[in-house]
């Protein structure tokens, strides 16, 4: 029998088989002859075997109907079969002649479901690990076991253990009859994830003018494993010294003694070696681009291998074509009318004879983010249908000549102005901080300054914040919309702090998004009035029937609706007595209470950035038989501390939370009137609770924090602070309220006590580098300085739970007076730490810090130390 015969032959039977157990009556195959089908009308139709299913739905997916005529056996049966089928819910479908009448036929659609799945579990992983893939491959119980699910929840979870490097991680999953339920099965899903796949080693091949160093660089999320082979590297230095000594040959040298050290030290530490299939593309891309870069604008990849070196470990070989190296030569503007071709070419800021880089020349004419660019003059004039066509006129040799036509279009104006998401921040708020109104012309600053400004409400996601220009053509108008999504700003404290030997508690409320004009309105407590941009702020702080303290602040940002310039009035009240009843002759009392009113103005010189703030405050001290802290509290006194403060501050910070770029610096002086020069008393004979009746100083006040991005997402910190009390009358002295108290994490509590500054220090225990802590803890400083250097991480930017990390170098010292002053004696510590912002209670600190100097008198104060803190207290 030939070949071909035999083919045909398995043919028909593969075809006649399934025909014939199409349609049967009762055990009875012989009732029907397949060679002659004959017609029938259905007079009924039912449905047998399933539990969980609709009778109805299954009839009408077989498409069979009562009454209809049909052949049996015959092509219409065969697709009832393939729909049921295709619903992937069966295991086995029949369909059956129960009885036949004459022309008249009786169907029942035998089926036998598929098993449903009562639960599943996962074995060889960690719970943790469990829950993310619950979330991934959404199964529940009741699901019918199907060869899809199967497939899928396989697919997903060996797709989420490749994301992560394991390559060879395998995935089993079985079904076990669920003996409590009928027609039910348990999932096992034995997942066995091996070691990680690491990348061994990255080989280019081709390039000539760029190094592999370079080009291994520009990969930015497909590395090679680090190596650390210190003695190997120096094994190799020392042999190729002493070879290039015998034969008098060092020309070499230096590129051998590189390469020696590049091959045997390589640290991986905030890239990890892991492939990933995605990123591997991207990353191929950005080795052309960098030989673009370097004016090889021809540069190909021609081919690409990864292959296994090791059990756990790839390889992959690049081979690449450089091409020529080309430069610019002429550059010239065609279609610009509103700026002269020079203006143009001083915004490009290419030359000729520069080297031919399309990176540059698409930053410098499109978007240049530490710049301007040829794009942002037009677009900051109003020209929103701008374009610039960069053409490639002649190539000869290896110069490049370039058009760049531009269509300048008409000027846009601003028609309206959109919000959209904001479901609790009125319009007007979110309106009044943009510099995008309507009737001016459109600019791209504009709105990038309007987006960074509605960052800083900290009402909305910064991350979300998305602008969109929807130009209206027919009338050469553009409208703007704002997209946002709301977060919550309002704030909860509770803490509790070390003070005066015993644990102070905190509990404070802060409404960032309060309404007062609400407050007596119906319906619009939800549960504060909001949406208004006011603050209120309630604070309550305690240890006990000894010591309480509590305030209230409110803030208007926009005082009258049409101009920025903010009114805050606050009140706080404080009482610490010695807890004895206050008939007991022990009884003693220090009481304060402090007034204070605000205003703001932003300026709009030199820039927006900039804020004036000026205040007047009234704080008053009572004291009554309570020296512990000043010699002239024994007896009755009130001492009054009536002050003048005007504060320039300019902030440029990207985002309030997690700052990737941008500047925060604030002066302020603080001045009281110089009371004793308009009095006669001779104030070297006064006694200090005379002196001191109308406190007078003058304090100078430096705070600025810098933040740069250094690679990804990884931020560099600087901040510096700096405060001195100064005096008018020498006979005076200087005050001994408002003083100055060092180290720890600025939760000890007693702010308002006497005026005192509480400022962290990580390290050192709580205020021990307070100058003479150990003689004297409630003398304080009158000068300090503190330095800060930190190195920051996102963990997650989400707006609800914001996370980052953090590394610190800390120094700063903290001084009597002047006679002590030395900006040279500075303490210093070093440690690690943890951010956690959560909108109900602000950002909450973790962190560990060593101090590496000791202090006079407390051995243990620079010990390695945990520190808590709450809303940058540290800060």
């Amino acid at each position: 029998m030939t070949v071909k015969r035999l083919l045909i032959l398995i043919i028909v039977a593969l075809v006649w088989l399934p025909l014939k157990a199409q349609i049967s009556l009762g055990n009875d195959l012989t009732e029907f002859d397949y060679s002659t089908p004959h017609t029938y009308t259905i007079g009924g139709i039912t449905v047998s075997g399933v539990q969980y299913l609709d009778n109805n739905v299954l009839i009408t997916i077989s498409e069979l109907q009562v009454a209809e005529q049909i052949q049996v056996p015959g092509e219409k049966i065969t697709k009832a079969i393939q729909k049921l089928w295709e619903q992937g819910l069966f295991d086995n479908i029949r369909i059956i002649a129960s009885k036949v009448d004459g022309d008249l036929i009786f169907l029942n659609i035998d089926l036998v479901e598929r098993p449903r799945m009562s639960k599943f579990s996962f074995t060889g992983i960690k719970k943790s690990e469990a829950d993310d893939l619950r979330e991934k491959i959404k199964i529940v119980s009741g699901d019918v076991v199907t060869d899809n699910m199967i497939i899928r929840t396989r697919s997903i979870i060996q797709k989420h253990y490749t994301s992560k490097g394991y390559l060879n991680a395998t995935v089993d999953i079985k079904q076990i009859k669920d003996t409590t339920r009928s027609n039910n099965v348990t999932l096992i899903i034995g997942i066995e994830k091996k070691r990680r796949v690491r990348i061994e080693k990255i080989n280019f091949f081709g390039n000539k003018m760029v190094s592999a160093k370079a080009l291994g660089g520009s990969m930015k999320k497909t590395k090679e494993m680090g190596i650390l082979r210190p003695f190997t590297a120096l094994d190799k230095t020392i042999w190729l010294s002493m070879k290039s000594l015998w034969h008098f040959n060092f020309k070499d040298l230096p590129k051998d003694v590189i390469t020696t050290f590049n091959d045997n030290l390589k640290l991986r530490i905030f890239k990890s070696s892991k492939f990933i299939e995605e990123d591997y593309t991207e990353d191929k891309l950005n080795v052309i681009k960098k030989f673009n870069e370097q004016g090889f604008r021809d540069a190909i990849l021609l081919k690409d291998s990864v292959y296994r070196s090791g059990p756990s470990k790839i390889s992959i070989d690049i081979n690449l074509l450089e091409g020529h190296k080309y430069y610019f030569r002429n550059i010239t503007w065609i279609g610009n009318t509103k700026y002269t071709s020079g203006e143009l070419n001083s915004v490009l800021q290419i030359r000729k004879g520069d080297v031919y880089n399309q990176d540059v020349l698409t930053t410098n004419l499109e978007y240049n983010p530490n710049s301007i660019d040829v794009k942002s003059l037009y677009l900051d004039d109003g020209y929103l249908y701008f374009t610039i066509l960069p053409v490639e006129v002649r190539v000869e040799n290896d110069s490049i000549d370039l058009e760049l036509r531009i269509r300048e279009g008409k000027q846009a104006v601003i028609n309206k102005v959109i919000f959209k998401g904001n479901t609790r921040t009125n319009d007007h708020v979110a309106l009044r901080e943009i510099t995008t109104r309507p009737g001016q012309l459109f600019s791209r600053t504009d709105i990038i300054r309007s987006t960074q400004k509605l960052a800083q409400l900290k009402y909305f996601d910064p991350q979300k914040i998305e602008p969109v220009p929807v130009p209206n053509p027919n009338d050469g108008t553009v409208d703007i919309e704002y997209k946002v999504e709301e977060t919550s700003s309002d704030q909860l404290e509770l803490s509790g702090g070390w003070g005066n030997g015993r644990i102070i508690g905190t509990l404070g409320v802060s409404f960032n998004n309060f309404s007062a004009r609400n407050v007596f309105r119906k319906g619009s407590w939800r549960p504060i009035p909001s949406g208004d941009g006011q603050k209120l702020s309630l604070r309550l702080q305690s240890y006990g029937s000894g010591y309480i303290s509590y305030s209230v602040s409110f803030t208007e940002p926009w005082l009258g609706g049409n101009k920025p310039t903010s009114l805050s009035g606050s009140y706080f009240h404080s009482l610490y007595t010695t807890g004895y009843p206050k008939s007991d002759p022990r009884f003693g009392s220090f009481r304060t209470d402090g007034f204070t009113l605000m205003l703001g103005k932003r300026l709009e010189w030199p820039d927006d950035f900039f804020s004036l703030g000026q205040s007047v405050s009234l704080e008053i001290y009572r004291l009554y038989n309570y020296s512990s802290i000043f010699s002239f509290g024994n007896g009755f006194g009130t001492y009054n501390n009536l002050a003048y403060t005007i504060s320039l501050s300019r902030s440029s910070i990207d985002a309030p939370i997690f700052t990737t770029s941008g500047s925060d610096i604030t002066f302020s002086l603080k001045l009281t009137p110089p009371y004793s020069a308009f009095s006669n008393k001779d104030y070297s004979q006064l006694s200090d609770a005379e002196k001191y009746r109308w406190i007078e100083y003058h304090e100078w006040s430096f705070n600025a924090s810098f933040y740069k991005q250094l690679q990804g997402k990884l931020v560099f910190m600087f901040r510096t602070k700096s405060s001195f009390l100064g005096l008018y009358n020498r006979d005076i002295g200087i005050t001994p309220f408002n003083r100055y108290f060092l180290g720890g994490d600025g939760l000890s509590g007693y702010n308002n006590l006497d005026g005192r500054k509480i400022i962290g220090f990580r390290g050192y225990q709580n205020e021990t580098l307070t100058p003479d802590y150990y003689k004297y803890k409630n003398v304080g400083g009158t000068i300090y300085n503190k330095n800060t250097f930190e190195l920051r991480y996102p963990i997650s930017l989400n707006p609800n739970s914001t996370i980052y990390m953090l590394a610190f170098l800390e120094a700063g010292n903290d001084w009597k007076n002047f006679k002590t002053f030395n900006p040279f004696d500075i303490k210093r510590s070093a440690g690690f730490g943890v951010r956690v912002f959560l909108p109900m209670f602000g950002v909450l600190g973790l962190d560990w810090g060593y101090g590496f100097d000791e202090i006079p008198g407390i051995p243990s104060a620079n010990e390695g130390q945990f520190h808590f803190s709450m809303n940058q207290s540290i800060d």
